[in-house]
């Protein structure tokens, strides 16, 4: 296994306090990195001191501060230049496969956002091309491309920087995660192989249910490859952290743009350990309110399923943790050295192979593990730590033993 620094940091999940200005490529419409006038930047939402608005931006007030001001870094007034310039985007390409469903979709729509980006291939077994036609029609300067049908995978892939697969079938009322599994594992282990043939230095980003068995899945699938690089495959979990932050802000009234709440273990269930007594700003919880908060983060995704009553499942929150993640990505790929993320990855932090915890990225994908967030636990966190255990191990193993048996009945049809 490719060693992995383990480092004790303080630091926010995403936050980059860099006071070195406009550092990289990824500055020219100012989502990323922020200047030195800027407290914080995390992921997709910014902190600002800058007074400056846009009217027409549907980033937020202090999104499109952030943009504008490192558009126009020497631009001192609060209106906007007679000449409104498109900047040009970077290089990196991402693949969305799985992009005509209900998280790929808009997904799409967030990443063309990016300056980072100067190709997104959507993939599907249905007919994309219309999607792609929508969304090459926003006038950001990234280049779409369609690719239907598993001939046309191989295409696809080619020369991608950042894969990410949501494909997979939603979950539904009554239906848990592992109902998702047979059908889920069977995407992910064909989509891998091809992924491992024709981009196996890309970064890998899993979002298909459920990602405590598809994470395991696709290790097995490159490790058969001969091209797997565990710190280039990670499960999103961002969406834990997502619900994590906001909730804390609301219950504590807190300004959401500040709050950060590493979430450890898993994706599923009792799985997912938000540590709240990590939650920066400092905030003091009751017992009751850590359980009330600790219970939600968890069923968060079956809150969403039972109000769609049907009609899906998490799809737009996701797409937003997705995007969230698929930037930060981009950032450490431009050489962003201060990029931080919850991921499930593989781990030496507890006894098992994978674990979720917040991991530093850079160019070469996991750089360290943020180990100090597993130091000081309240006894409330160290039960619930123990308590997730046996059931995190058994859906990695479930996932380990699907691709042996597989690669089982194949051996078994050859030989015959």
């Amino acid at each position: 296994m490719a060693s992995t620094t383990t480092m004790n940091l303080s630091v926010g999940s995403t936050s980059c306090r860099s006071q070195t200005g406009l550092v990289g490529k990824y500055n020219q419409l100012g989502l990323i990195k922020a200047p030195s006038s800027l407290k914080s930047f995390s992921g997709l939402k910014a902190t600002s001191s800058i007074g400056i608005e846009l009217e027409m931006s549907f980033l937020g007030k202090e999104s499109s501060s952030l943009l504008w001001a490192s558009c126009f870094p020497k631009h001192k007034s609060t209106q906007r230049p007679r000449n409104w310039l498109l900047p040009q985007a970077c290089t990196f390409k991402v693949a969305v496969l799985g992009a005509g469903g209900g998280i790929g979709q808009p997904l799409g729509l967030l990443i063309k956002m990016s300056p980072l980006i100067s190709a997104i291939h959507l993939y599907d077994i249905a007919n994309v091309k219309g999607i792609a036609a929508d969304l090459s029609h926003c006038n950001t300067p990234s280049e779409v491309l369609d690719f239907t049908g598993p001939s046309e995978l191989p295409s696809c892939l080619r020369g991608i920087d950042v894969v990410i697969i949501p494909a997979g079938v939603p979950r539904k009322p009554g239906m848990t995660r592992d109902d998702l599994f047979n059908i889920n594992a069977n995407i992910v282990k064909e989509l891998v192989e091809t992924v491992a043939d024709n981009c196996p230095h890309a970064f890998i980003l899993i979002i298909s249910n459920p990602v405590n068995s598809t994470v395991p899945i696709a290790a097995e699938v490159l490790k058969q490859k001969g091209v797997y690089n565990p710190k280039k495959l990670f499960g999103v979990t961002t969406l834990d952290v997502v619900r994590a932050n906001t909730f804390v802000a609301r219950k504590k009234n807190l300004k959401l743009i500040n709050v950060d709440v590493p979430v450890i273990g898993g994706h599923a269930g009792i799985t997912i350990l938000p540590l709240l007594s990590k939650t920066r700003p400092s905030v003091t919880f009751t017992d009751e309110e850590v359980q009330e908060l600790t219970v939600r983060i968890q069923n968060a995704g079956t809150e969403v399923v039972e109000a769609k009553a049907g009609a899906g499942s998490a799809t737009l929150s996701m797409a937003y943790a997705a995007a969230r993640f698929v930037e930060s990505s981009l950032r450490a790929l431009d050489g962003d050295g201060d990029v931080f993320e919850c991921s499930f990855v593989q781990s030496e932090l507890t006894d098992l192979p994978f674990f979720a915890s917040r991991v530093k990225l850079g160019r070469n994908g996991v750089e360290a593990f943020v180990g100090s967030d597993l130091q000081g636990l309240t006894e409330y966190e160290v039960k619930a730590l123990e308590a997730l255990k046996p059931e995190l191990k058994a859906s990695i193993e479930k996932g380990v033993a699907f691709v042996e048996k597989q690669r089982a009945a194949a051996a078994t049809a050859a030989s015959t």
